[in-house]
């Protein structure tokens, strides 16, 4: 683990895309605030944890392939049914 001491709007750079600043201290805590691409999310570890959880709460509970071809299978018919249209006029 890296250890980086910062002071009051003193920042970090991650990659070249990430910024991290030192915004706030009071106490023990510290606030930053972080400057990233909307395609990079950002979430507290409790919260990345939680999701995680989730996560594999829902590809574990009850997963079963055979609905998932029984889906594909339908899409399959609906794409190649024909539409009632003439494919020769336009």
């Amino acid at each position: 683990m890296l250890v980086l001491a910062r002071r009051l709007n003193e920042s970090i750079i991650i990659g070249d895309e990430i910024e991290v600043v030192v915004i706030d201290i009071k106490g023990d805590q510290v606030k930053l605030g972080i400057k990233a691409p909307k395609a990079i999310t950002v979430h507290r570890k409790e919260i990345y944890d939680e999701i995680q959880q989730e996560n594999i709460a829902a590809v574990s509970s009850d997963f079963k392939p055979d609905a998932l071809r029984g889906l594909s299978d339908f899409f399959s018919r609906e794409k190649n049914k024909p539409t009632g249209k003439d494919p020769d006029k336009k």
